[in-house]
């Protein structure tokens, strides 16, 4: 069973597309959390601990920052 992955991201965030467009390459869905869209979204960075996008919340696991593809390489093995 596959874990649910929140990408939270903004528009114009160079390390939000690689991580965004690197999931879909690799068939894993996610659910994306434009900040710009809902203030409650830089909230919820907010309260993970994070000031900087993308953050990266894997059902079940800590969530991290920025476009670390070893990381979403885990995701694939995890989902697959």
């Amino acid at each position: 069973m596959s874990k649910q992955v929140v990408v939270y991201s903004k528009p114009g965030c160079g390390e939000c597309q690689f991580t965004k467009k690197y999931l879909a390459k690799m068939n894993i869905q996610f659910i994306e959390k434009n900040i710009t869209e809902d203030p409650a979204w830089v909230e919820e960075v907010k309260a993970l601990g994070f000031f900087s996008l993308p953050v990266v919340q894997v059902e079940g696991e800590e969530p991290f920052n920025g476009f670390q593809p070893e990381r979403l390489n885990q995701l694939v093995s995890q989902n697959g």
